[in-house]
């Protein structure tokens, strides 16, 4: 791994995390959205990770060494592969009066938990911050090791 390898895979958890915040953000702005374009509630999103680079690498190849010489090993990041929705159905409320209430009087609100999301918040919110403290302790280690010859 090269001098800047644990910056590099930090930076990609920063980027990862922060659609995260975003994909949440927007779960939360829609928590009370009954009728999309589509005419349908709002259905919960979320994001899709994996590794950076490493899909066609098994683990125990890599082990086994088969995959010297290559760019990309275990540990050098994540990337997002998609965001997708939740296609549970969301809770029915008897609201006779609402425009968006089906023949017998149930309206379906959006499959989202303001609990649930609240936490992935708080985990996203973490695990930036603990991206960030790599990125902080990758730059005084390069600092450090760039004044050994002073």
């Amino acid at each position: 791994m090269s001098m800047f390898g644990g910056i590099d895979a930090a930076a990609s958890g920063l980027t990862a995390e922060r659609l995260r915040m975003d994909v949440i953000s927007n779960n939360i702005a829609n928590v009370n959205t009954t009728r999309t374009e589509d005419g349908t509630p709002f259905k919960r999103r979320y994001v899709v990770f994996e590794p950076r680079d490493t899909r066609d690498k098994s683990f125990s190849r890599i082990l086994a060494g088969e995959m010297k010489g290559t760019s990309q090993r275990p540990g050098d990041g994540v990337r997002a592969v998609g965001i997708e929705a939740d296609m549970s159905q969301g809770k029915l409320v008897y609201d006779p009066g609402h425009p968006d209430a089906n023949a017998d009087g149930y309206v379906e609100l959006p499959n989202v938990n303001i609990v649930n999301e609240m936490v992935d918040m708080i985990t996203a919110s973490r695990a930036y911050e603990a991206n960030v403290t790599v990125i902080s302790a990758a730059k005084s280690m390069v600092n450090a090791a760039l004044n050994i010859s002073k």
